[in-house]
């Protein structure tokens, strides 16, 4: 069959079409593996990341201080969703399309190497995070990139066309057919106002990383011991969490600590940081199993003092403020300690309350739950449920995780589709 009249016509149309233009707001995590994707499915497509500071890859510079905790080698989805306290449900279908295996394999491709740590960390074997910064940036520049530093995205308007046109602070006006949100987390509602203004709900961010401030209490002047596996709780609330407890010169940290301060993030913002944490310095034993422990050391132990026999796991400096804090006099016998002073030592080992008063975010990094709301976007792709090919990735969703690298790959996962689904699309 031959060719009609008019195809010649609409093949000269094809090869005049302009190539695709993609515009990624913010230069971290997700936006350049988001970009770099992008480029890689669909080379002829013009990708540009607008980023309104003067630097690039700041959370990936400082993270695990100085290192980069890129992802965690727990390589089971479905184990894995449980690190997330919000975006847990959201998340199981992308990890099976972009996974903390396939993170590894990623950046092994690029000639980096990952290692892991024996709490499941995985760190560049260099301990270095200028290894992964110089790689993104390399494969930025590689797959054609363009970065734009020092440009401030102020307002983004949807077209009658589908396209979207993107307000620049001093420089005007730009139409792109793709536009994907990568600016991580806001400290306030007012800095997702430009987002909200589209349509979409916004999640209030809170902090969800930090450590108790206990300023009234004299275990801060044991600083710097740690306890491997204590059971700490937010009394009143439903909230608990097993891990090593790290003494602070403010009050207490540490995975159980940081752990808990994620998972009750929205319930402790709401109680002003002004709370009561109990903790259990055994971590496994009930209040009957710890007056068992306390009568075998009568019974075997009873010409030693009470303040030089440390119950099981406990430290020695530990003990002992818990003893003196259980008003135990000093020079007590296990054969001459009453009843009354077992009981108060029992209950202050399996039940130890310290008031909270305030909180101190975890060394230089700052997580925030809250943002755009989960419920109007689209897992498969991550574009917006309401506003066509606009797209969202990384912090700036209402998704945050537990220390241990795990907010680093809900940015490579949203990052790697967001930027598969622009290049397509």
């Amino acid at each position: 069959m031959g060719r009609g009249a008019g195809d010649g016509f609409i093949s000269f149309a094809n090869q005049m079409k302009s190539p695709k233009y993609i515009a990624i707001i913010g230069a971290g995590a997700a936006g350049f593996f988001a970009a770099i994707n992008a480029a890689r499915l669909n080379p002829s497509a013009k990708i540009v990341i607008y980023e309104k500071s003067p630097k690039v890859l700041t959370k990936v510079r400082i993270s695990g201080g100085g290192r980069c905790n890129v992802t965690h080698n727990c390589f089971d989805e479905a184990t894995l969703v449980n690190y997330y306290p919000r975006g847990s449900k959201e998340l199981l279908g992308p990890f099976h399309r972009f996974s903390p295996e396939h993170t590894v394999e990623w950046f092994r491709s690029c000639g980096v190497v990952l290692k892991t740590e024996e709490d499941g960390r995985m760190f560049p074997v260099s301990n270095d995070s200028a290894t992964i910064v110089q790689c993104l940036l390399y494969e930025a520049k590689k797959s054609g990139v363009e970065i734009l530093t020092d440009t401030k995205i102020t307002g983004i308007h949807p077209l009658p066309s589908g396209q979207i046109q993107l307000k620049i602070e001093n420089k005007g006006e730009q139409v792109a057919d793709a536009v994907l949100v990568s600016s991580g987390g806001f400290p306030s509602v007012a800095g997702f106002k430009w987002l909200a203004e589209l349509g979409h709900t916004i999640q209030a961010p809170v902090p969800s990383l930090f450590t108790f401030n206990i300023p009234e209490s004299q275990i801060t002047s044991l600083m710097g011991l740690s306890v491997s596996n204590a059971l700490v709780k937010i009394s009143g609330t439903k909230f608990s969490q097993h891990g090593p407890v790290l003494i602070t010169h403010w009050g207490l940290s540490g995975p159980a600590i940081l752990k808990l301060s994620s998972l009750g993030a929205r319930k402790l913002a709401e109680m002003n940081y002004e709370f009561e944490a109990e903790v259990n310095w055994t971590g496994h034993m009930n209040p009957e199993q710890v007056k068992e422990m306390l009568n075998a050391s009568r019974k075997y132990s009873p010409k030693k003092n009470v303040y030089q026999t440390p119950g099981t796991g406990i430290p020695k400096r530990l003990w002992e403020f818990l003893v003196y804090k259980s008003e135990v006099p000093e020079n007590t016998l296990w054969a001459d300690a009453t009843s009354k002073q077992m009981n108060r030592l029992a209950s202050t080992i399996q039940s130890d309350k310290y008031t909270v008063k305030g909180k101190t975010t975890f060394k230089e990094e700052f997580v925030t739950c809250g943002g755009v709301s989960l419920k109007e976007v689209d897992f498969k792709t991550m574009q917006s449920k309401i506003v066509p090919n606009l797209y969202f990735a990384g912090e700036v969703l209402d998704i945050d995780a537990l220390t241990g690298g795990f907010n680093f790959q809900a940015a490579w996962t949203t990052g790697f589709i967001a930027g598969d689904s622009m290049a397509k699309n």
